[in-house]
C-alpha cells in the first residue's frame, strides 16, 4: 500500500513566494508513524492561509499539506491506533497539535495522524458537520463552556459575540442561541444581519462601535459575558462593558495583540478575562468537548453556516478569509 497514489493540495516554499496547488503524492510522502486515514473531509481556517503565504510564518515544513482540521475513516490503525481503540472503517477526527503546520494536514486523500490526537466521530454529527465546526467551532465551544464553568446562565442578561460572521464567532452564535442565551452579535459585515439572525442572534452591533481608540476603562454595563474573536482595541471597549462579575472568553487577534485596557474591570468589577487555546487542549479535554458537540453543545444551523468547495477551490478561499471575505465556514471536499 505504501506506493499509492493521491490527490493533494501543496504548499511550497520558495524564498518570498509560497507555490500552492494540487499535486499527485504517494502514501511514502506522509510521516511514517500514526493512524493512516482516509480523509473526506477538511476545512479553511485563518491558520490555515496564513500557512500558505510566505508572511504567515505558521508552516515549519516544505512542501507542506495544510488542513489543520480533518475528518475521515481509519484504513491502517497499526499497533498505536489498535491499541487506542482506532480500527480500520472507524470515523475520526483530529486538528490542532502540529497538524497542517509541521505535519501533513487535512488537504489530501490520506493523512496519518498520530492515535494520541484522533477523536472518534460524536453521535450526532457526520463527517461534513464535524467540519462544519472543525477547529473553529471547537474554539466557540470551548468559550462556551468556559463561560458557563465560571457560572455564567441565561438568566444572567446578552451575551456579545464580536467577530460574529467569522467562523468561531457563527458557531458561537449558534451555540449560545440554542442554549437559550440573548445572543448580540458584532460584525463589520452590515449585509450579514439577516445572516446572524437566522442563527439566532437578536440583536447586531456594528464593530466600529466597538473599536474605536480611546474608550473608557469602565463604561455602561451592558452584557453578562462576551465570546470576543477579535482582540486589540475592540476586547479593550468589550471589558469595559461587562456587567459585573462578568467574563470575557478571549480566542481572537485579528484586531491586534496589544490591549490598552486598566485593571479596573477586574478590580472593580471582578470581571475574569479567560484565555481560550485549542491547539494544545489536551486530549482528554478535547474528546468530552467534542461528545458534548454531537449532544447538547451541537450548533442548530449548521447548514446555513457551512460552504462546500473541493481541493481546485482552496486557493480562492484562502485568498478570500485573508481578505475578510468569507462567511461561517468553508468546508473542503477532499473527494472532489
Amino acid at each position: 500500500m505504501s506506493t499509492k497514489e493521491f490527490k493533494a493540495f501543496t504548499a511550497t516554499s520558495h524564498d518570498a513566494t509560497v507555490e500552492r496547488g494540487v499535486v499527485t503524492m504517494s502514501l511514502d510522502d506522509l510521516p511514517s508513524d500514526g493512524v493512516l486515514i482516509a480523509v473526506e473531509r477538511s476545512s479553511i481556517n485563518y491558520k490555515d492561509a496564513l500557512a500558505t503565504t510566505a508572511s504567515g510564518r505558521v508552516a515549519r515544513i516544505s512542501p507542506l499539506i495544510p488542513g489543520i482540521d480533518l475528518a475521515g475513516t481509519v484504513v491502517d490503525a497499526g499497533d498505536d491506533g489498535a491499541a487506542n481503540g482506532f480500527d480500520v472503517g472507524a470515523r475520526v477526527i483530529a486538528h490542532g497539535y502540529d497538524i497542517g503546520v509541521s505535519r501533513h494536514g487535512g488537504y489530501a486523500e490520506f493523512a496519518r495522524v498520530p492515535a494520541a490526537w484522533i477523536m472518534p466521530l460524536p453521535e450526532g454529527l457526520d463527517l461534513r458537520q464535524a467540519m462544519i465546526i472543525g477547529t473553529a467551532g471547537f474554539t466557540a465551544a470551548l468559550s462556551v463552556v468556559a463561560l458557563e464553568d465560571r457560572g455564567l446562565t441565561a438568566a444572567d442578561g446578552p451575551v456579545l459575540v464580536t467577530g460574529a460572521t467569522g467562523g468561531v464567532g457563527s458557531i458561537a452564535v449558534d451555540i449560545l442561541a440554542s442554549r437559550g442565551y440573548e445572543v448580540h452579535a458584532s460584525s463589520g459585515k452590515t449585509e450579514a444581519e439577516p445572516y446572524l439572525r437566522s442563527l439566532g442572534a437578536t440583536t447586531v452591533i456594528d464593530r466600529a462601535e466597538l473599536s474605536a481608540q480611546g474608550g473608557k476603562a469602565l463604561d455602561s454595563m451592558v452584557w453578562a459575558a462576551a465570546v470576543d474573536c477579535v482582540g486589540g482595541t475592540t476586547l479593550a471597549n468589550v471589558l469595559a462593558k461587562i456587567k459585573y462579575g462578568g467574563a470575557v472568553a478571549a480566542s481572537g487577534l485579528t484586531g491586534g495583540t496589544a490591549v490598552a485596557t486598566t485593571v479596573m474591570p477586574f478590580i472593580l468589577r471582578n470581571v475574569a478575562l479567560l484565555g481560550i487555546d485549542s491547539v494544545q487542549t489536551p486530549i482528554s479535554r478535547r474528546r468530552a468537548v467534542w461528545k458534548r458537540l454531537g449532544a447538547d453543545l451541537k450548533p442548530a444551523h449548521l447548514d446555513k453556516v457551512g460552504t462546500d468547495v473541493t481541493l481546485d477551490g482552496i486557493v480562492a478561499m484562502l485568498d478570500a478569509i485573508l481578505q475578510s471575505r468569507v462567511t461561517g465556514r468553508v468546508v473542503v471536499d477532499v473527494r472532489g
